[in-house]
């Protein structure tokens, strides 16, 4: 018997297999989202590239409501997400259009599965970004979509936002995560600054057991420095 149930949206890129894995290994059961299938995770809905937001609020709802028959998510988590560079001359509505789909898509999906199936004080966790609390104007799409993470978590945090009572609602914001594509892209850089994907996914695991949780609504940025990862309120 699993001791409990996650749902992670993003579950086969980096974090988020990483999370997966990190759950799987606590016994619980584990449900992933992204485009294409997590063979370790008990359930894997795929959601169609090309479909609208709506149709793919659509498909994930249906399929996590036929799975889990009735029974509730301890934890529902979205690590989804991407990066594209650009300012305002070079392809900004094209960067853009991707950054809101790949964020913001996924993002508002899993707060929309989170007040139908989270048990009461349950976690969502959203994935914002440092850099995206001030100007990003070498980046300005992911700047725009991660600082729409951060007003959503924000509001979900508030009275009436339709999650159910006692829900932690959080987003982690990091600076760069220790991934194999930012090591293959930035081979020169100083690792003992990037966080561990295995500590992120302990946040995670901490708190959906309800230990060492920080007040709803708050933005945690991942602040690593000499290989030790300090959550700092934004």
């Amino acid at each position: 018997m699993s001791v409990g149930r996650v749902l992670v949206y993003g579950g086969k890129g980096a974090l988020g297999a990483a999370c997966v894995s990190h759950f799987k290994s606590k016994n619980y059961w584990v449900g992933s989202i992204d485009l294409s299938e997590n063979d370790l995770a008990d359930l894997c809905i795929v959601v169609p590239r090309d479909a609208t937001w709506t149709d793919q609020e659509q498909v994930v709802l249906t399929k996590i409501g036929d799975a889990l028959q009735g029974e509730k998510l301890d934890a529902v988590i979205c690590v989804a997400g991407g990066w594209a560079g650009g300012n305002a001359k070079k392809d900004l509505a094209k960067n853009a259009d991707l950054m809101w789909r790949q964020s913001v898509w996924t993002s508002a999906i899993s707060a929309t599965v989170a007040s139908h199936h989270l048990k009461e004080g349950g976690v969502l966790a959203l994935t914002g970004a440092k850099p995206a609390l001030e100007g990003t104007p070498g980046m300005i799409g992911y700047g725009m979509a991660k600082a729409a993470v951060h007003q959503l978590t924000r509001s979900l945090a508030g009275k009436d936002s339709g999650l159910p009572n006692g829900a932690l609602v959080v987003s982690i914001l990091p600076v760069t995560l220790d991934t194999p594509m930012n090591r293959k892209w930035m081979p020169k850089a100083d690792f003992t600054t990037w966080t561990p994907l295995t500590e992120v996914a302990e946040l995670f695991f901490k708190w959906t057991k309800g230990e060492e949780r920080p007040k709803s609504g708050a933005l945690l940025q991942l602040i690593t420095k000499d290989s030790v990862t300090q959550l700092v309120e934004a």
